[in-house]
C-alpha cells in the first residue's frame, strides 16, 4: 500500500499513439473520465474530435476528461516528462510484473498497427504486454487501456475512489 507522500505524487496518464476508431477513444475518455486519468492523443487521428460516435461512446462525461492532443511523438515529449510504459503484444514483461509510480504514463498504438518500432525497440524494458492465448492477436484497444489503468490504480490502493457501492433497500 502506498505511503501518502507517495500518493500524493502519482498521477496517471492514457497516451493513444495515432488511434483510428472513435468508438474506442471515446470508451477510453470515459474510462479515463471515471479514473481521474488524463487522456493524451498523439495525432493524426482517425477522426475529428468532434465525431458523433466518439462522443456517443464517452456519453456525458466529456465535461470530466482532461484531455491533450499533441501534433506528433517528438510534441508530446518535448512537453512531457515522467515514467512511460508501453503496451505491445510484442513485449516480454507482462503488465503485472512492473511497479507504477510518480507520474505514469501508458501508451498505447493504434489499431491497426500498435506502436511505432522504433519507439519499443528505443525502450525495450518499458514494454509491458497482457497476456492472451497463443492464437489471439490482439485485445481490443478499450479494454487493453481500461486493464492497464486499473492495474495501475489497484498497486496506488485506489487512493481517493469510492471504493463501496450500496445495493438498492439496504441502506
Amino acid at each position: 500500500m502506498p505511503t501518502a507522500p507517495e500518493r500524493e505524487k502519482n498521477v496517471l496518464a492514457v497516451v493513444l499513439v495515432e488511434p483510428e476508431i472513435p468508438q474506442n477513444t471515446g470508451n477510453i475518455a470515459r474510462t479515463c473520465a471515471a479514473t481521474g486519468t488524463s487522456l493524451h492523443l498523439i495525432r493524426p487521428l482517425g477522426f475529428e474530435i468532434s465525431d458523433r460516435y466518439l462522443k456517443r461512446a464517452g456519453l456525458d462525461y466529456w465535461q470530466y476528461l482532461d484531455l491533450h492532443i499533441y501534433d506528433d511523438l517528438a510534441d508530446f515529449f518535448r512537453q512531457n516528462e515522467g515514467n512511460f510504459w508501453f503496451y505491445t503484444t510484442k513485449a516480454s514483461h507482462r503488465y503485472d510484473q512492473v511497479s507504477f509510480s510518480g507520474k505514469t504514463y501508458l501508451f498505447f498504438g493504434k489499431e491497426t498497427r500498435g506502436l511505432p518500432e522504433d519507439l519499443l525497440t528505443a525502450h525495450p524494458d518499458a514494454c509491458l504486454r497482457l497476456p492472451m492465448l497463443t492464437d489471439i492477436r490482439s485485445l481490443n484497444l478499450s479494454n487493453s487501456v481500461a486493464i492497464a489503468v486499473y492495474e495501475a490504480l489497484r498497486q496506488w490502493d485506489f487512493d481517493g475512489f469510492q471504493l463501496q457501492g450500496h445495493f438498492p433497500g439496504k441502506g
